[in-house]
This record gives structure tokens, sequence and C-alpha cells, in this order.
């Protein structure tokens, strides 16, 4: 049986985190990990060294590019790729992937659409 891809969620929203979650779990191919604020995110991010972090870039404790920061300085999680979702930016803003990274991390608009964000991590893992 394959390894579940397993996938941080950092979002105040809860319940962005919830629908994620279970969306994902339904999929049958992730493990998926929730924290609520920025704090908890970079501890669960260092112990469970997910696959990929979806961030949120507003968070009232701590910006999404703060938590990111931390991330890349910490060498268990600095290779983890980010993808920062978040409600300001539009599909039309974001037409071309390439085009639409801030720094190194990747980002994509809400409402997320599943099937779309399941492409989408599949896609910057480089899975099949």
């Amino acid at each position: 049986m394959p390894v579940n891809i397993k996938v941080l969620i950092i979002d105040d929203e809860v319940d962005f985190c919830y629908f994620v979650q279970k969306n994902l779990i339904q999929d049958g191919r992730f493990d998926v990990f929730v924290a609520t604020n920025g704090m908890d995110g970079i501890e669960i991010a260092k112990k469970e060294e997910p696959d990929i972090i979806l961030l949120d870039l507003f968070m009232p404790d701590m910006p999404g590019e703060d938590v990111a920061d931390v991330l890349k300085e910490n060498t268990v999680t600095a290779d983890i790729p980010i993808l920062f979702v978040t409600a300001l930016a539009t599909n039309d803003d974001i037409a071309n992937r390439d085009e639409n990274k801030i720094g190194n991390n990747y980002i994509m608009p809400k409402p997320v659409r599943t099937k779309k964000l399941i492409e989408t991590i599949l896609d910057i893992l480089g899975k099949p």
C-alpha cells in the first residue's frame, strides 16, 4: 500500500481546516494535520515533517509569511513546499502557477476546490 502524502494545514479558519481535511482524507491519499495558528503550525511541522504545508497568509497571531520564514530557517522544515491559500488572490491572478509564487512558495485562491487542490498538491510534489 502506498504511503500517504502528509499535508499540514495552518489556517485560523476552523471551518476551512475541517472541510479541507475531510475532503483530503476522503480522497484516500492523504494524512492531514491541522493547526489553527502559526506557532502550533511550526511545532507540528517540525514534529510531523509533512510533505507539503497549506498556509493561510492572514492569521491573527502570526502572518503566513512570517510562519513561512521561520519554517525556511529550520533545517527540519526548510525544504517543505508551502502552498499559500488566501482569499486575497483570485483564479484570474493565478493563471500561470510559475508566476504565482511568493518567494519560492506557491499560492492558491480561496475558496478552494478539492479537485484543483489535490491536482496542485500532486503537481508541486511531482506525484502522478
